[in-house]
């Protein structure tokens, strides 16, 4: 009989939002008089959710630590709930939604991660009488069958010997291997634009590949010198690709350092320039970020991964950007399928199983030390599409942070 009731009320609940434009406004605000009785006055929505989310500022957690939370519904294109939403905050790796949303808007969806293998000389018999450059482009899925492709693509051409040099070309980026304002005892990824199962081992292992199908390299200075071979043209061999969907798959849902990592050096590096530096990626979330209508001077961008202590940014750039990628879907089409879906997979695999929450909250998690974060979609059981942003600083116990956040998920999608 409850279940009746229960699935009765939720209906009349819908129809009160239906009818909300010829209803006056005080009807919209409880549950038809002759339920009263058996069910509790349920308030109209959004007071409903305004209402769960006042009662949860009152938690412990928020008397000895900071809160930024802004919940936006997007259906009717309007804040619902705001609680600290300007104050500057690090995003740990909720920093990755604002390296995907710039990358997709400045590359598209359609962009791919390119490593490559060029030759310079002649072609005598069996003989490659010049070098191999291997020009790397950061592609953090760069694996083994892509390495023995590029060592089949001379054994394809009938070369068993190189009079030559194997070159590591690396101008993609510039030499840095740590991000600005990474810790020294973190398990950081080295960022090199060379890669082989993520690792920096990629001139070792292809020399390895070569001479496991025979191919011979003799490093001849002389002999290179002696046919002319310096100046002559690059002449391409083999080029490996991977997509800007499959890299995000990885770095959104299982939240990997080194894939965010790549893909804002390939922000970097668009249009040409040689030794990229995280500064040429700034530059373009900064417009990015004047485009949506707020000050870059605002907010502090390090890193892509959010590995960072020096990101600073707010629950207001994160939701008014994740706004922007819900209303381009060239944007929004790439990045909602490569969120973490609550109960399902990546990092929310084993958060929000409730009935509300389960399937439906696709957001990214964000976890260092003292900081807990969760940025996102949801959908509201009036069918509205909600976009949220919770950044919990000073937490001592990230479990706490990430309680409070499936409290405030479970508050947006019950009825």
């Amino acid at each position: 009989m409850k279940k009746i009731l229960f699935i009765t009320a939720f209906l009349w609940s819908s129809l009160g939002t239906v009818l909300s434009e010829s209803l006056p406004e005080d009807s919209l605000r409880t549950v038809p008089s002759e339920f009263s009785d058996t069910i509790a006055p349920r308030l109209q929505w959004p007071e409903n959710v305004t209402a769960r989310l006042d009662s949860l500022m009152n938690e412990p957690l928020l008397k000895k630590t900071q809160l930024g939370l802004l919940v936006y519904d997007l259906t009717a294109d309007s804040a619902i709930y705001k609680q600290g939403e300007r104050q500057t905050l690090r995003p740990a790796s909720t920093m990755k939604l604002i390296t995907a949303i710039t990358a997709i808007d400045k590359l598209g969806g359609g962009y791919q991660f390119r490593t490559s293998l060029y030759y310079t000389g002649l072609i005598d018999r069996n003989i490659l009488r010049g070098n191999l450059y291997c020009v790397g482009g950061m592609d953090p899925r760069f694996n083994n069958d892509d390495m023995r492709a590029f060592a089949e693509s001379l054994q394809k051409m009938g070369i068993d010997t190189i009079c030559g040099r194997l070159i590591a070309d690396t101008s993609m980026k510039d030499d840095t291997r740590l991000g600005e304002g990474w810790c020294w005892d973190d398990d950081n990824p080295s960022l090199t634009p060379l890669l082989i199962g993520k690792k920096d081992m990629f001139m070792e292992r292809f020399r390895q590949e070569l001479n496991d199908l025979g191919i011979v390299v003799i490093d001849n200075e002389e002999a290179i010198a002696n046919n002319k071979t310096k100046n002559r043209p690059l002449i391409h061999l083999c080029s490996r690709f991977h997509s800007l969907d499959q890299v995000l798959m990885r770095m959104l849902k299982e939240s990997d350092n080194l894939y965010a990592e790549s893909v804002l050096y390939q922000i970097a590096a668009s249009g040409g320039v040689k030794n990229a530096s995280a500064t040429h990626a700034r530059q373009w979330i900064n417009k990015l970020v004047t485009r949506i209508g707020l000050t870059p001077g605002d907010y502090k961008f390090a890193d892509g991964s959010g590995l960072s202590l020096y990101n600073y940014v707010s629950a207001e750039l994160m939701v008014s950007l994740l706004r922007y990628a819900y209303h381009n879907q060239n944007i929004y089409g790439h990045l909602y399928p490569a969120l973490p879906i609550a109960g399902v997979d990546g990092t929310l695999e084993k958060r929000m199983k409730g009935a509300f929450t389960n399937g439906n909250v696709r957001a990214k998690t964000g976890t260092l030390t003292g900081i807990s974060s969760l940025a996102g979609y949801c959908t509201a059981a009036n069918g509205h599409q909600l976009a949220f942003a919770i950044i919990n600083q000073g937490v001592l116990r990230n479990a706490s942070g990430r309680t409070f956040q499936d409290k405030v998920c479970t508050a947006l999608c019950e009825p």
